[in-house]
């Protein structure tokens, strides 16, 4: 069983937990099956890698080739150690939902829960 997960690509989120504890940075993929995002600049791990020719790269001349040596990528952080940022406040918050009804149709909605806040997370 899959529970539907707060936080959504393209969002701004706050570290709470590993070496990047308290920085913020966009949310560039959400992975919902392994509860994890990867955040833009964040996490980075530093990867080995070969140099390995292109594939179909053979039309403009001679072969073109990925480069090879130490690169940095970044790695998912579980969502249990990342905070959405309300765009709002520009804090932290946690994330509630509430079913809003527009033209007919019922639609979840997120929302900040803080308590001097509490507006629309998705616009």
């Amino acid at each position: 069983m899959t529970v539907a997960m707060k936080i959504r690509k393209g969002d701004t989120v706050h570290i709470l937990a590993g070496k990047d504890r308290g920085k913020e940075g966009r949310v560039i993929d959400a992975m919902p099956k392994e509860r994890k995002v990867i955040v833009e600049n964040l996490n980075l791990v530093k990867r080995h890698t070969k140099p390995r020719p292109l594939r179909d790269s053979s039309r403009m001349g001679g072969p073109q080739v990925a480069p090879g040596g130490i690169i940095d990528k970044a790695s998912p952080i579980h969502i249990g150690n990342v905070m959405l940022v309300c765009p709002t406040c520009n804090r932290p918050t946690r994330v509630g939902t509430v079913v809003k009804e527009v033209k007919g149709q019922k639609n979840k909605v997120r929302v900040c829960k803080r308590a001097d806040c509490g507006q629309e997370i998705d616009k």
